[in-house]
C-alpha cells in the first residue's frame, strides 16, 4: 500500500471515530481531573516546551514531533492519531505550519479539545501574509518574535483554564511570570542585534523561516526556500542569492537543524564560483522549525532563541 493511501485510510478512520457519538465541534463534556493532571498533545517542541512552563505540575505533556523533525513534511501516523484521541487537549500552531495534518486536525477537533495557537493573533497587525503559493495563509513562524510568542502563551492559558478551571490561578500565575521572562529576552536580543552594524543586519537562511526576527529585530531577511520547506530551491533562486550575497559582502550564511543542507550549500558555492565571494555557511546552526534536544542548552524555547541570536551576531558582527 501507498504511503498515500494509507493517509487516506488513516484520515477515514479519523472521520469515522468522529462520527461515532461524539459531541458536534464545541460542546464537548468537562473533563474530570480531580484526580489526575490533564493529558496534553503538543505537535511541536516549541508548544510542547511553552505548555510545560505554564502547565507547570498540573499538565503531563506528550510531544508529537521530536527533535530535528520538519513539521512541514510531517505526516500523522497511526500512532499520533491514538495519542491524539486519548488526550484531553492537542495544541498545534496553525497557519499551515502542520500542513498535511489539517484535515486530521478538523477532524479530531469533532471528539478533543483542539487548539491552534496561533489563533489570537491577528492578522492585520501581526501576521505575514506568505508569498506565492500560499495565498490566502500567513507565516506560521510567529516564534521568532518573542513578543508574538507572549501572545501565544495568552492563548494557551487560556486553554489550560478553561479544560481545568481548578488550577486556573496558578495557569495564570505560571504565565505571568514566563512573560515576565520573555519581555527580559526580548531586550535582551534587541540589545545583542545592535552589536551588528546596521548595514551588515543581512539574514540569509536555508528557507524563509525568520521574517518575524528580522521585523522585530532590524534584519533584513532572506531565505532560500519559502516559507514552507516543501518549495524546492530551483537554478534561478540559487543565483539571485549567490547574487545577493556577493553584492553585500554578506560574510555567512546559515543552515537550519530541520532542513537538509544540501540546498544552502548549493548557494555557498554559488557565490563562490559565479561571484568570487568567500561565505561561511554555519550549517545546521540555527533552529529554525525544531528544538534541540531538551537535555541541550537549545533545548528551550529560551535557550533557543538565545543560541541563535549569539550564533546570527557573532558571525555577521
Amino acid at each position: 500500500m501507498s504511503r498515500r493511501n494509507a493517509f487516506l485510510l488513516l484520515l477515514l478512520g479519523v472521520a469515522v471515530l468522529a462520527g461515532c457519538d461524539g459531541p458536534p465541534a464545541g460542546s464537548l463534556p468537562p473533563v474530570d481531573l480531580s484526580k489526575r493532571k490533564a493529558r496534553v498533545l503538543a505537535t511541536t517542541s516549541m508548544i510542547a516546551d511553552l505548555v510545560r512552563q505554564l502547565g507547570g505540575s498540573h499538565v503531563e505533556v506528550t510531544q508529537m514531533m521530536q527533535a530535528g523533525v520538519d513539521p512541514h513534511s510531517y505526516r500523522a501516523s497511526a500512532g499520533d492519531v491514538q495519542k491524539m484521541q486519548q488526550a484531553d487537549i492537542v495544541f498545534h500552531n496553525g497557519l499551515h505550519l502542520e500542513g498535511k495534518m489539517s484535515d486530521v486536525f478538523e477532524q479530531m477537533a469533532q471528539r478533543v479539545r483542539t487548539v491552534a495557537v496561533t489563533r489570537d493573533l491577528s492578522p492585520a497587525t501581526d501576521l505575514r501574509k506568505a508569498e506565492e503559493g500560499y495565498e490566502g495563509t500567513h507565516d506560521p513562524h510567529v516564534w521568532f518574535s518573542v513578543r508574538l510568542w507572549s501572545k501565544v502563551a495568552e492563548t494557551v492559558c487560556n486553554a489550560l483554564c478553561d479544560l481545568d478551571p481548578a488550577h486556573a490561578a496558578e495557569f495564570r500565575q505560571n504565565t505571568s511570570a514566563y512573560q515576565k521572562q520573555l519581555t527580559a529576552l526580548d531586550e535582551e536580543v534587541r540589545v545583542k542585534a545592535q552589536l551588528v552594524p546596521e548595514s551588515r543586519r543581512k539574514l540569509v537562511t536555508a528557507h524563509d523561516a525568520f521574517y518575524y526576527f528580522g521585523q522585530a529585530y532590524g534584519f533584513e531577511v532572506r531565505g532560500l526556500q519559502g516559507v514552507s520547506t516543501n518549495d524546492e530551491p530551483n537554478t534561478r533562486r540559487v543565483q539571485e542569492l549567490a547574487r545577493y550575497i556577493a553584492e553585500n559582502k554578506i560574510p555567512a550564511i546559515f543552515g537550519e537543524s530541520s532542513v537538509p543542507d544540501r540546498s544552502i550549500e548549493a548557494v555557498q558555492q554559488a557565490s563562490k564560483k559565479g561571484w568570487k565571494h568567500d561565505v561561511r555557511l554555519l550549517g545546521g546552526e540555527l533552529f529554525s522549525d525544531s528544538l534541540d534536544d531538551a537535555d541541550k542548552p537549545a533545548g528551550t524555547y529560551i535557550g533557543m532563541i538565545r543560541h541563535n541570536v549569539d550564533t546570527i551576531v557573532n558571525a555577521l558582527k
